[in-house]
């Protein structure tokens, strides 16, 4: 047991909740393969084109599409970019064609959590709206609702501590009472320096390296029984 136990959960997704390769492999190529046909199709909508506005305003000069190319193709934490890969996996998800990935582990441990009380949260370097589309249409079905909150780079770098404080802000907590998991020392580091509780997720399918500065669980029982959580069964 590392400390009090936390009135809030708050996780990263990727490499967390759900493997890494569900965004490089599926998440990311289904994107960038719909990139074009979603905005032909889409392009006059309102919200699609204050979203294209911002790539323009992001890359001055350059093609609006080449940039948002570009971007994918360096995994970039562009704002806009995040925005617009929400949307066309949101088509993805509810047509079926995508259903969002989740450890066996992390669902049964959330209701958990959520049925004793805790609150729980999301920061992702993902859109908020591609957080409510995986976790709505995950293969656990429909687990929006056990959230009170979903964060994305709006607030903030994932490794600015400043970030994190601006959360249990929007929380109406103190720092000290909220526990942020993620696989990325520099997040927990960052999460630290702001007062939170830590967690690294070490999972070994994600080939995940522990880094020794933080509390580290191979999944989320092994959370709850270090942080004297609710665990399922």
């Amino acid at each position: 047991m590392t400390g009090p136990r936390p009135a809030c959960i708050l996780t990263d997704i990727e490499g967390t909740t759900s493997a890494i390769a569900f965004v490089k492999e599926t998440l990311f190529p289904f994107a960038t393969a719909e990139l074009d046909a979603f905005l032909d199709a889409n392009g006059g909508e309102p919200e699609v084109a204050a979203i294209m506005a911002e790539v323009a305003a992001a890359a001055p000069g350059e093609d609006p599409r080449a940039a948002l190319r570009r971007w994918m193709a360096e995994d970039a934490k562009v704002t806009p970019l995040k925005a617009l890969q929400g949307l066309i996996w949101d088509a993805g998800y509810r047509d079926g064609r995508l259903k969002g990935h989740l450890w066996p582990d992390v669902a049964p441990c959330l209701r958990a959590w959520a049925r004793a009380g805790l609150r729980l949260a999301v920061y992702s370097s993902g859109s908020v709206g591609a957080q409510k589309l995986l976790f709505g249409h995950s293969e656990a079905g429909d687990l929006t609702g056990l959230f009170a909150g979903f964060f994305d780079t709006k607030v903030g770098g994932k490794r600015d501590a400043a970030s994190y404080a601006t959360i249990a802000a929007g929380l109406h907590l103190p720092p000290g009472e909220v526990l942020f998991l993620s696989d990325v020392a520099e997040e927990l580091d960052a999460a630290a320096a702001a007062g939170m509780a830590t967690c690294q997720l070490v999972r070994a399918a994600d080939g995940t390296r522990p880094f020794g500065r933080h509390a580290e669980e191979a999944d989320f029982p092994g959370v709850a029984r270090r942080f004297r959580l609710p665990n399922p069964g």
